[in-house]
């Protein structure tokens, strides 16, 4: 009980602040965050639309904007994966490389062995990009082949 009135009354008792002697320091001043050359699409881009260099202008950025952005040399000659809108940041999420063949549209198909070329028409199953595998349908037979595409609408069977 005796603690608890001493702790009251110390507590109660004014105790004078220590007498400054030097000029209070100021507070530190935060640099403008740096801003970094960044490219962005200069126009609207549609889903399936090839980019262009010339899509492309530079605006300075935040470093954390330019982040994961593409450069437009890197994004030349890509197919968007969806809309972008102008001014906006293009990433690698937002870019594949063109599709050759389209899910649903007719193909060419051809198995080729030495100087033998064997072909039919087809329709494809999936989308893809040159080099990339492709599942395909016969038109005569119904018969799903896997191939690679080799061409604009063109798919090559590799056995």
């Amino acid at each position: 009980m005796i603690y608890r009135i001493a702790f009251i009354a110390a507590a109660l008792v004014p105790v004078p602040a220590p007498a400054q002697t030097t000029a209070p320091t100021p507070a530190p001043v935060r640099a403008a965050p740096e801003q970094v050359e960044v490219a962005v699409l200069a126009r609207p881009v549609q889903r399936g639309e090839i980019l262009s260099a010339d899509d492309f202008v530079y605006e300075k950025r935040s470093p954390n904007m330019g982040r994961g952005a593409i450069e437009a040399e890197a994004a030349k000659g890509l197919e968007a994966v969806r809309p972008l809108s102008p001014g906006s940041v293009v990433r690698i999420s937002d870019i594949i490389t063109p599709r050759l063949v389209r899910r649903g549209e007719p193909v060419l198909i051809a198995y080729k062995t030495g100087a033998l070329t064997i072909t039919t028409q087809g329709r494809a199953l999936a989308s893809a990009g040159a080099g990339e595998p492709v599942r395909v349908v016969t038109s005569s037979t119904q018969r799903t082949l896997d191939g690679f595409v080799a061409g604009n609408g063109l798919v090559r069977i590799a056995y």
